[in-house]
């Protein structure tokens, strides 16, 4: 597609096979861009590649970091990469940490961090020299609970809190050839990012009883987001234009934080 704000930009989104991800890899290629998606789940890299034929799909996971140069050569155009956004993540089932041995609180932040936070870093790593290149940018994706205890367990909120800090940090290092900005998502209906392996949690976010109602009841607006309410803000940070003094910030997608 051609013709929209993001026409003739190459794109990568790592985690951008389902929910968020998946929604904003739809927005960039409706935007014009040329979309490459890097995602663990097999099942879900069929459904997109079957599903949204203009994107293109990498199968592999983000922590690796060989399947991160096959998405970044995979990726890449003529000036480079223009663009990364990192939304790879699992959710920690709202676990309570007096819930958690010892043992299971040592495997379980380390699988969250590694998942959440390591991978954000090491995509970014790997695309450097592409970024810098073309001039890019790249987008991170938080979460509510990089702001509030909320949204949540502990695990969890810090892993985005992590995030929070590394918009801040990456944006100043890279500049000012590379912007770097968030955004952070409150709760939304359909998404689907798991649990951790180390507890063996299996069930994600949309499953739990009454989330829905909820979230909407604690947001100024009384909605509860979908994944696409989203996308706007990922079409903004993207775009060299609009977004061309923008950097170091995170947009808030949360319907409004009702105190």
């Amino acid at each position: 597609m051609s013709g929209g704000p993001l026409s003739g930009r190459h794109i990568l989104l790592t985690g951008g096979g389902s929910g968020i991800g998946l929604a904003a890899a739809r927005a960039y290629f409706a935007a014009g861009a040329t979309v490459t998606v890097l995602e663990r789940s097999a099942e879900h890299a069929d459904a997109l590649a079957g599903e949204s034929p203009g994107i293109a799909v990498e199968t592999g996971d983000a922590t690796d970091p060989d399947a991160l140069r096959r998405a970044v050569e995979a990726a890449r155009g003529p000036r480079g990469l223009d663009h990364l956004t990192c939304g790879v993540g699992v959710f920690d089932s709202y676990v309570a940490l007096d819930s958690l041995t010892p043992e299971e609180l040592l495997a379980a932040s380390e699988e969250i961090y590694r998942t959440n936070v390591t991978s954000t870093l090491l995509a970014v790593r790997v695309a450097l020299a592409d970024l810098r290149a073309a001039r890019g940018s790249v987008t991170l994706t938080l979460s509510e609970s990089a702001f509030r205890p909320v949204g949540g367990g502990v695990l969890y909120g810090t892993s985005k809190w992590a995030l929070r800090g590394a918009v801040a940090h990456l944006a100043a290092q890279l500049s000012p050839e590379v912007r770097v900005n968030g955004v952070a998502p409150g709760g939304t209906t359909g998404t689907k990012f798991g649990g951790l392996d180390a507890l063996g949690q299996t069930s994600t976010a949309d499953t739990v009883a009454g989330r829905d109602a909820r979230i909407a009841a604690g947001t100024m607006l009384g909605v509860t987001p979908r994944p696409e309410d989203h996308a706007g803000a990922y079409v903004y940070l993207a775009d060299p234009s609009a977004a061309r003094v923008t950097t170091g910030v995170v947009i808030n997608t949360d319907g409004g934080h009702r105190p």
